[in-house]
């Protein structure tokens, strides 16, 4: 049989498992995934997660559709001009219109994408460790490491009141 990959700690409470999380951050434990039944702000703040890029793949995407739109629309002005009452060819404030739009639309557009990048989507298996107790009522702790850091990580589990301990 192969050496176990991690080691799930399995907790009944909210404050056990932020003191479990807070426990493995003070060892110098940086492998670690939580599963929790509902979104709590206490758990995003013991796992004090930097920022996500996806707003800089928005602002992005909104820059580019905005040159998008407004060379789409000069060239098309240019390849097929149209003098109307002496108003020049290229001329701004008509373009604006699909400028605008073309803004929205690549911009959301890169949202979606780096929300499916960096998500990790589509996750076609189950995750190492998840139990569907963590989608029920349970809150749990997963630590990834060699032989040693889960020898530690299990006693961390045990000392922070874990209900259950196990090897995946």
């Amino acid at each position: 049989m192969s050496a176990p990959a991690g080691v799930v700690g399995v907790f009944g409470g909210l404050d056990a498992a932020v003191s479990a999380l807070e426990s493995l951050k003070a060892s110098g434990y940086a492998n670690y995934r939580v599963y929790s039944p509902v979104p709590r702000p206490e758990l995003a703040d013991a796992l004090a997660k930097k920022e996500s890029p996806v707003r800089l793949f928005t602002l992005f995407g909104a820059l580019t559709g905005t040159a998008f739109g407004f060379f789409f629309a000069i060239a098309t002005s240019l390849d097929w001009p149209l003098v109307t009452g002496g108003k020049p060819i290229v001329s701004w404030p008509p373009f604006i219109v699909i400028g605008f739009e073309t803004t929205i639309l690549i911009g959301s557009l890169a949202t979606v994408a780096a929300m499916f990048l960096f998500a990790g989507l589509p996750k076609l298996g189950r995750a190492p460790g998840y139990d569907p107790r963590f989608s029920n009522d349970k809150f749990g702790v997963v630590a990834f490491g060699g032989p040693a850091q889960l020898a530690e990580a299990r006693e961390i589990f045990a000392a922070t009141g874990a209900e259950e301990v196990k090897d995946v």
